[in-house]
């Protein structure tokens, strides 16, 4: 139960990030949740789109595993996966703060629904 209410948390972290990456890039929102320049952010909004659609597709991901309830217990598995592994890709190469925003959640649901809680 614990387990799907974060799984369900991750999916619309994620569902965030899309928004944020492909309506709000180029805004002055997207450039404080960033930290971007307008003129890059100006240049670099179509990198930034497909960045978030990529991020779309790992909610999606996670949001089929959910409803299929117990018998997506391996989608769940491995669309948490991925989301801790591109995290741990990002905090290593962009921001720390992506670590606590998209790779801890992810592990915390993964612990949850591994552990049955």
């Amino acid at each position: 139960m614990i387990g799907n209410i974060l799984v369900g948390l991750v999916a619309l972290i994620h569902v965030y990030i899309v928004y944020l990456e492909m309506v709000l890039w180029d805004t002055p929102r997207g450039h404080r949740t960033f930290g971007l320049k307008p003129d890059f952010a100006n240049q670099s909004k179509v990198l930034a789109a497909n960045q978030g659609l990529y991020n779309g597709f790992l909610a999606a991901g996670l949001i089929w595993g959910l409803w299929l309830g117990p018998a997506g217990f391996q989608i769940k598995t491995f669309f948490l996966a991925c989301v801790a592994i591109a995290g741990l890709y990002g905090a290593a190469t962009v921001s720390r703060r992506i670590l606590y925003v998209q790779t801890v959640p992810a592990i915390l649901a993964l612990a949850a629904l591994w552990f049955g809680v």
